[in-house]
């Protein structure tokens, strides 16, 4: 059975790479003796994909890792298990069956939702608010991107699915997975561009909110959670 795990990085813990989330998710499974599925081979190791690598130095409310297991505990069982073996800056916030033949996390993901808030100091000047609702009006927000092959130009518009300022707040729906992905940093840099304002490193603070799949039908878009492809597993 394949199980999809949700989770939430927060604290010192958004400080660690993807790699090393990895390696800490598969200790946490031993500790929590869940029965995973290991694959064959010389060197075998646990099956698990995780859905969209999370920036170092971001928060979130919305990770998923697939993973096999050969028959796992009830949902809360799991969750209590999980959860027990957390470092502080790690919760597992759902475990749910997924049905057969669904596509793994990672290739599922079509969109994310974000917040993002400029540290203080390093924001644009008093008044930013109602000039970025002008800048997101644009039809068109082109951009330099650096990709494999070199430095290309990109409109980055139509890739914003959705977009709120609450605040000090800006809240993003934007396209994520293989697609289509992009970064809220990319977006905000090319508004600190508009305002002839240079924007340093680490001047955001962004946090995840969500990660979506699509069903909508080719030309249409109906975004639903990834975790709501699940089901909750209970007692036998």
């Amino acid at each position: 059975m394949n199980v999809r795990i949700k989770f939430r990085k927060y604290g010192c813990l958004k400080f660690i790479g993807h790699l090393d989330v990895m390696r800490y998710f598969q200790k946490a499974m031993r500790r929590a003796e869940l029965p995973v599925c290991y694959s064959e081979g010389y060197s075998p190791h646990m099956i698990m994909s995780f859905a969209s690598p999370l920036g170092v130095g971001l928060t979130s409310d919305g990770e998923y890792l697939d993973v096999r297991m050969e028959n796992p505990p009830a949902s809360q069982e799991a969750l209590s298990r999980l959860n027990a073996v957390m470092a502080e800056g790690i919760e597992v916030l759902s475990f749910k069956a997924l049905p057969e033949k669904s596509g793994n996390a990672m290739a599922s993901v079509a969109a994310a939702d974000y917040e993002v808030r400029f540290r203080p100091g390093y924001g644009p000047k008093d008044g930013w608010q109602e000039r970025f609702r002008t800048f997101m009006e644009k039809t068109s927000i082109p951009v330099i991107k650096e990709g494999k092959k070199g430095p290309r130009e990109l409109d980055i518009r139509p890739m914003v699915y959705g977009w709120q300022v609450l605040g000090e707040v800006i809240c993003l729906q934007v396209s994520a997975g293989s697609a289509g992905n992009l970064k809220p940093e990319l977006l905000l840099q090319a508004f600190a561009d508009s305002e002839g304002v240079e924007l340093p490193p680490h001047a955001l603070l962004v946090h995840r909110k969500e990660l979506y799949m699509d069903q909508g039908e080719e030309g249409t878009r109906s975004l639903i959670p990834l975790e709501a492809l699940g089901e909750e597993i209970g007692r036998a």
